[in-house]
């Protein structure tokens, strides 16, 4: 029996969200975002799986080298494009496409002289201010990278979404006007949409489009779930109850002794905390699953640990699995109790709960099949 966390990562779902960019983006190529190690779930596992992609999205160089050493051999988009000559080095030897957003890149890219030239994007800022090129200044750097022996086929025109989760917000369409006002004739490949942009925004649906979150199942727009916009969940993250301690009336809980029992009560420990990726923030009331049945966390997230408040279960016992989220505990409940966001809660996960690759197949109560 495996006692310590473990986070299951289903295959069939990851699948299964991608058939769903494809359906709502049907005249879109699309880039895999498999950054942050895969948001989580493995960066090599995802990237292999999700064969029918057109390519993989990345923010780093070094990421994408970790692909190409893992044997994959799609078209890998770099989106934070380089900052040394090592790493334009590296993504000439891979043959990874890049995202240019400063002029330094520009400047460096045209003095490195090489016989392998590199297919490009202008990441262009269109209302985030983050990164990119004023609209502006876009005009020029077409011209000046179109006649340049060093980029390979037609430069491409991508910009990101600042508020795309909300629906109603008017910066989305705004941002997409703006990057189509620089190509109307649509002589530059445009890539424009995240997963809330796919979801909520069609013009973003341009020719390529970037989905991240919504592969792994989570939902990226405000008020809306996961299972209404009909994904499903990737990661299951579980582990066991390793103690059941029958409490006393007056008997406080966990570090600090935030929770003091009202009664006699029956409280369960479960092996996870924050030196696992829990969040050491979930407040008290917090959802897990114990044997399939809701029950509120109570005192304060240890790093090893979690108290869980078994009154409404008492068979409860020792061995027991608890699951923190998965197919019937929405990852984004966990977000919204722990006040961030589904992404950060997966990215968090750490090296030492052990990484389970599964095909599991949806129970008809919503649950899954181990």
């Amino acid at each position: 029996m495996q006692i310590h966390p473990r986070a299951v990562i289903d295959h069939a779902a990851l699948r299964h969200n991608l058939a769903c960019v494809q359906r709502r983006a049907p005249d879109s190529r699309i880039w895999a975002v498999v950054k942050a190690n895969g948001y989580g779930h493995g960066m090599v596992e995802v990237g292999t799986t999700l064969e029918a992609a057109a390519g993989l999205a990345v923010a780093r160089v070094e990421e994408g080298v970790r692909l190409r050493e893992a044997g994959i051999t799609k078209p890998i988009l770099v989106m934070e494009g380089f900052l040394f000559d090592d790493e334009l080095a590296a993504a000439r030897a891979h043959g990874f496409e890049l995202a240019l957003h400063r002029p330094e890149q520009v400047a460096l890219l045209e003095e490195t002289r090489t016989a392998r030239p590199l297919r490009i994007w202008i990441k262009v800022d269109t209302g985030m201010h983050r990164l990119g090129f004023d609209p502006q200044e876009v005009p020029n750097l077409l011209a000046r990278l179109s006649v340049d022996p060093q980029v390979a086929g037609p430069v491409g025109l991508m910009t990101h979404l600042a508020k795309a989760d909300d629906p109603h917000d008017r910066l989305t369409q705004l941002q997409c006007d703006r990057l189509r006002a620089l190509d109307p004739a649509a002589h530059y490949p445009l890539s424009i949409g995240n997963s809330a942009g796919i979801l909520a925004c069609p013009a973003s649906q341009t020719p390529w489009v970037r989905p991240g979150i919504m592969l792994y199942g989570a939902s990226p727009l405000i008020g809306r779930t996961a299972a209404e916009l009909g994904l499903r969940p990737v990661m299951r993250l579980a582990t066991r109850l390793i103690a059941v301690r029958a409490l006393r009336r007056g008997d406080a809980v966990g570090y600090g002794s935030t929770y003091v029992c009202p009664q006699d009560m029956p409280v369960g420990v479960a092996a996870i905390g924050y030196g696992d990726g829990y969040p050491r923030h979930a407040p008290r009331g917090t959802p897990v699953l114990v044997g399939g049945r809701r029950a509120p966390l109570v005192g304060r997230v240890s790093m090893d640990m979690i108290n869980i408040d078994l009154r409404g279960l008492p068979t409860a016992r020792v061995g027991d699995p608890v699951t923190l989220w998965g197919a019937d505990l929405p990852v984004d409940e966990i977000a919204q109790w722990a006040g961030t966001i589904s992404y950060e809660l997966l990215c968090r996960v750490t090296s030492r709960v052990r990484m389970e690759h599964r095909e599991l197949h949806p129970m008809p109560h919503g649950g899954e099949r181990l």
